[in-house]
């Protein structure tokens, strides 16, 4: 009996430090817990997080045959908790010859969802929904125009774009444990990630 009381209170001890561990390896790597989050093997990425790693990927440039040239640059993203979206704004100029070599200011609004890339350990913009494509100063037919390229623009911009990607830090511990990012809740604070077991191929 008394070794049998041993064995059982060693392997409590063993899931103990096994967790502090986590929760401490988690909290270095800047992430937010809260006991729901460590008690699903989860945690947060702040909005702050992510916006600071969407602004580095722009200005983007694109071009179509010559006849009109975009760019996309300062990014604001936002929560969209009841959708489980995240949403971005950026601001857009387009010019070229179709616009008589005239140069616009507008901007593009875009909900998208997202996924988990392990190759990279990326997170990617995937299921893009195209909110508006606003320009200043166009006549109705070339807003027209423009906003039949709204889709194809917002997809060259976010498409599998990475807009965050996790650190040896962040997934040092749960690599360990076999755990990976699975599912993605976009909540009022921020993006919680669910860790999942390791998918074997």
């Amino acid at each position: 009996m008394e070794m049998s009381s041993a064995v059982s209170a060693n392997a409590e001890r063993r899931r103990y430090v096994m967790g502090a561990l986590v929760a401490t390896g988690l909290v270095a790597s800047g992430c937010t817990l809260s006991p729901s989050a460590m008690a699903q093997q989860g945690y947060t990425i702040s909005a702050g997080q992510i916006q600071e790693a969407v602004a580095r990927k722009f200005p983007r440039q694109f071009g179509l045959g010559g006849l009109l040239n975009f760019q996309l640059s300062d990014p604001r993203i936002g929560l969209r908790p009841v959708t489980n979206q995240l949403n971005t704004v950026l601001a857009l100029n387009a010019s070229g010859p179709l616009l008589q070599a005239q140069s616009y200011d507008g901007s593009l609004d875009v909900d998208f969802s997202l996924r988990y890339e392990p190759s990279d350990r990326s997170l990617r913009a995937t299921q893009l929904q195209l909110n508006a494509l606003r320009m200043q100063g166009l006549t109705p037919a070339a807003e027209q125009m423009l906003q039949q390229y709204g889709a194809t623009l917002a997809r060259q911009a976010l498409q599998e774009v990475v807009l965050y990607q996790l650190t040896d830090k962040d997934l040092a511990l749960t690599d360990g444990l076999g755990l990976e990012p699975g599912d993605f809740t976009v909540t009022p604070k921020g993006l919680k990630v669910q860790l999942r077991p390791k998918s074997r191929l």
